[in-house]
């Protein structure tokens, strides 16, 4: 168990290398969650259907359809299930605990044949190596049941500041989700004009996956258990426009990688400033605008006021 890098205040503190055993877990756990959605629910642009997303009590796929009825999957972080249910009504479920990605996946799939949910996946990893099947996957086996409470409350209060950048842009942009073939929570927005076709490179995931997800220009920012002592949040543009590197950002913390080719901001950084929720808003801001100002993109059509009805409802 993790000796609680933690606090009690609503920005946690989990430092990566206290739980990495578990995190490597459940990414493997998700990825076979997130195959289940993708099996079943139809194409949306930039894979838009397969993400998952943060909930009162962990992960969800929200609703997927199969035949006349849908079902969800949640990832019951505070209490530690995985649940699946129905619209008729039936569900199964079993406890969050230590154990290999194999029992998981077997256990996952079981329970859909219980529920008549026919199900194939692709049984691989993506964007890992090595990429181990599923089933046969017995060196990831961790799970600190505190150290992924924790994990959920990071998520909660970077998906709770993300949806309020979000309200900013009257373009189109993507829900805030939970990709988990990265790993990482998620929000982009577009310009509306098509991007150079993306020369992938990701391990174990076609090139035609990166061409579908990059086909128009973007501007992307998100948070990520890695890349520094407690995570990191990011953000980066595709194409990246000259200029974006060195474009000033906020807050003094954050600072432009050339290894990952985006913006970082350690987590702790926001946590322990006086004002989070100010803080990852500026970063959110400044790297929206190192992408839109050296884009260009025409802002003026692009962004709103969310409180233009405030007067009046």
């Amino acid at each position: 168990m993790t000796n609680a890098s933690a606090d009690s205040g609503a920005w946690p503190a989990l430092r990566v290398a206290d739980w990495e055993p578990t995190r490597d877990t459940l990414h493997m756990w998700t990825q076979i969650v997130g195959k289940v959605r993708l099996a079943h629910a139809p194409l949306v642009n930039h894979w838009w259907q397969v993400p998952l997303y943060v909930s009162a009590r962990g992960l969800t796929t929200s609703a997927i359809p199969y035949d006349t009825r849908v079902f969800d999957i949640e990832f019951d972080l505070s209490g530690h299930q995985l649940t699946i249910h129905d619209s008729n009504g039936a569900h199964r479920e079993f406890p969050l605990e230590p154990m290999p990605v194999a029992d998981f996946y077997h256990r996952v799939m079981q329970a859909l044949r219980e529920l008549g949910i026919d199900t194939r996946i692709q049984s691989t990893p993506n964007e890992v190596d090595p990429a181990i099947p599923f089933a046969e996957d017995t060196v990831h086996a961790s799970y600190d049941l505190a150290a992924a409470n924790l994990f959920w409350k990071q998520l909660i209060q970077a998906d709770r500041v993300m949806h309020e950048f979000r309200s900013n842009f009257v373009g189109k942009v993507s829900p805030v989700h939970f990709f988990w073939g990265s790993f990482d929570l998620a929000c982009t927005r577009f310009t509306g004009q098509p991007a150079p076709q993306h020369p992938g490179g990701a391990p174990n995931v076609g090139n035609w996956v990166m061409v579908e997800g990059y086909s128009h220009e973007l501007s992307s920012c998100g948070f990520w258990p890695g890349g520094g002592e407690e995570g990191a949040f990011y953000a980066y543009a595709y194409p990246e426009p000259e200029g974006f590197a060195d474009h000033p950002v906020l807050p003094e913390q954050a600072f432009y990688s050339a290894d990952f080719g985006q913006f970082l901001l350690p987590y702790e950084a926001v946590r322990t400033a006086s004002d989070p929720d100010a803080t990852l808003q500026k970063f959110l801001q400044t790297t929206y605008e190192a992408a839109a100002d050296n884009g260009p993109w025409d802002r003026a059509a692009l962004e709103c006021d969310p409180r233009r009805w405030d007067s009046v409802r």
